[in-house]
């Protein structure tokens, strides 16, 4: 059984093929109506001309004296005839005729038509007017000029000399077979440029035709706006050609940047570098106010270089997670240690306990839970906000596994519940837990190597200025060598660093703390510790917290006591 084949569903022409199509009718109506045109007015010109040539031929020959004498004889037509038709050979005209005023033929081409009636108007040329006309004789259509031969006043005679429509038609047409042949010319060559043109096209819409590069249209604005990812798209002078709605969130500029210079676009200089760089990059980490980003850039060239297109991802939550897990891998390894430390003094305590030293015993197990218990002790009630205690504990356990010794400074003070929901737990880990790592790095090594936070929250009532407002104030200071006054501000760019590139490389933790910083409007500074060392505070701005710190008004003392003594310390 043979199946019938689907019909086939013809696809539209492309659009190149349509315009193609357009134009080629376009020229050839163009073409066409321009040699219609020419060829009427060749002929209406034919004609005019035709007329006054037979006006001029007829005026002539009345004006002559030999035909005034010719017609005063008894025989006009003797003399008349071959004078006639020697003017008709060499005025090329298609026939003279002479009459008498009643219009009966004196000559004719056709001599069978002498002595009968003139066929065609003669009433005006009667009354002396010369005019032109056109008439069937008896040669046929013929455009004639009708003229009076006059003597004394008197109208003793008339010519009439003629041309065929034929021959009119004839001279047209040789003027129209090369007008046809110009016309063919211009529509082949219009053609041929036409072709070449949309043959271009065609290559630069891949053949697609109108609908489908609308729908395309359609699909690439859908897909432009809905990805989450940065898409920017640069030209060969790397201006912005294109911008999608992720782009602009995570760079934070707006769609007016289009057609703008990468340069102009007040990026920071590594996110600048980038962009502007003419080999590809690929998954580097950028670093802009508020955001991590991890930029991608790759060159557009087709035998020479039309643009960059960059994809952007932002990281910052990312790059948050990774250094939660870097602390937990310091808690985890603090921890491994403690226990390492704490199967050592087991083994001292059972030692002692066999040798029957049971009191030295009690007292060295007793001796060491009292100082882990004060270590407690002292950051719980300095610091009870969770978040912040359990950091500092885990911190304190990976600094003295370094030989630094981290210490809570007196003057600490922030209650359970102080802290807005707007400064998350994240970001204070954030803030913090990269503080006290850069001080832990700076301090190891030094004599008495030692790291001293101190964190209190202030209010306006703490304040000369009341428009300051309460701010959580966080000061991390170290024994190391400090910070250059030149390196001030570079200490907080990417990748700045002042020891070796480890494999995960430096010079990240002090840029985050800084966007940190930014993004909730605070200020970060740092200066020369009264040890020696260098010395960051960190202010961040917060809501009023009188009413939160109802009752805590020795707590506030002692922060307006702490902010008297230099550097932070007491």
């Amino acid at each position: 059984m043979r199946i019938p084949r689907a019909p086939r569903v013809l696809r539209p022409r492309s659009l190149a093929g349509q315009l193609f199509a357009v134009q080629a009718v376009l020229l050839a109506v163009v073409v066409a109506g321009y040699a219609l045109f020419t060829y009427v007015s060749d002929r209406t010109q034919a004609e005019e001309a035709a007329g006054r040539q037979a006006k001029a031929v007829a005026r002539a020959v009345a004006d002559s004296p030999s035909v005034r004498e010719a017609i005063h004889t008894a025989k006009p037509t003797k003399a008349l005839q071959p004078y006639a038709l020697k003017v008709q050979r060499d005025t090329e005209v298609d026939f003279i005729t002479i009459m008498n005023p009643d219009g009966i033929r004196w000559t004719h081409p056709d001599e069978k038509q002498i002595g009968k009636h003139f066929r065609g108007h003669i009433d005006r040329a009667l009354n002396g007017e010369t005019f032109t006309e056109t008439y069937t004789g008896t040669l046929g259509a013929s455009m004639r000029a009708v003229t009076p031969i006059e003597e004394n006043g008197h109208v003793i005679g008339l010519v009439s000399a003629g041309i065929r429509i034929e021959a009119i038609s004839a001279r047209v047409q040789d003027q129209l077979t090369a007008l046809i042949g110009v016309a063919a010319g211009a529509l082949a060559l219009g053609g041929l440029g036409t072709y070449v043109v949309n043959d271009r096209l065609r290559r630069h819409t891949h053949g697609m035709n109108a609908s489908e590069l609308s729908n395309m249209h359609d699909y690439h604005q859908a897909a432009l706006h809905a990805v989450r990812e940065g898409l920017l798209m640069l030209d060969g002078q790397y201006r912005v050609a294109l911008i999608n709605d992720g782009a602009q969130e995570l760079l934070g500029v707006s769609e007016e940047v289009v057609d703008c210079s990468v340069a102009d676009l007040g990026l920071p200089t590594p996110v600048t570098g980038a962009l502007l760089a003419s080999e590809p990059r690929v998954d580097e980490v950028h670093l802009t106010a508020t955001r991590v980003l991890v930029v991608n850039t790759s060159p557009v060239s087709g035998g020479q270089r039309r643009g960059t297109v960059v994809t952007l991802r932002d990281v910052t939550e990312l790059q948050s997670l990774m250094g939660e897990l870097d602390s937990e891998r310091g808690f985890t390894q603090a921890l491994r240690s403690q226990a390492h430390e704490a199967a050592n003094r087991l083994h001292t305590v059972v030692s002692l306990i066999e040798l029957g030293r049971a009191e030295q015993a009690v007292d060295f197990a007793t001796a060491e839970l009292e100082l882990a218990q004060a270590l407690t002790d002292q950051v719980v009630a300095a610091v009870s906000e969770p978040v912040l205690a359990a950091l500092l504990l885990g911190k304190a356990a990976q600094a003295n596994e370094r030989g630094v010794e981290l210490v809570v400074s007196e003057d600490s003070r922030i209650d359970d519940g102080l802290l807005p929901e707007s400064l998350s737990a994240r970001d204070l880990v954030t803030v913090l837990g990269n503080l006290i790592d850069n001080a832990v790095d700076a301090a190891q090594g030094s004599v008495g190597a030692r790291v001293t936070v101190t964190a209190y929250t202030t209010d306006t009532a703490d304040t000369a200025d009341s428009d300051a407002g309460a701010e959580l104030v966080l000061l991390v200071a170290d024994t190391g060598a400090g910070v250059d006054p030149a390196h001030a501000e570079a200490v907080f760019e990417r990748g700045f660093s002042t020891k070796p590139a480890g494999p995960g490389g430096r010079g990240l933790g002090l840029a985050l703390v800084r966007q940190t910083v930014r993004r909730h409007e605070g200020t970060l500074t740092v200066t020369e510790a009264d040890e020696g060392g260098a010395e960051f505070e960190v202010r961040l701005p917060l809501p009023t917290v009188g009413a939160a710190r109802a009752g805590a008004d020795s707590d506030t003392a002692r922060s307006a006591e702490h902010r008297a003594v230099p550097g932070g310390h007491v």
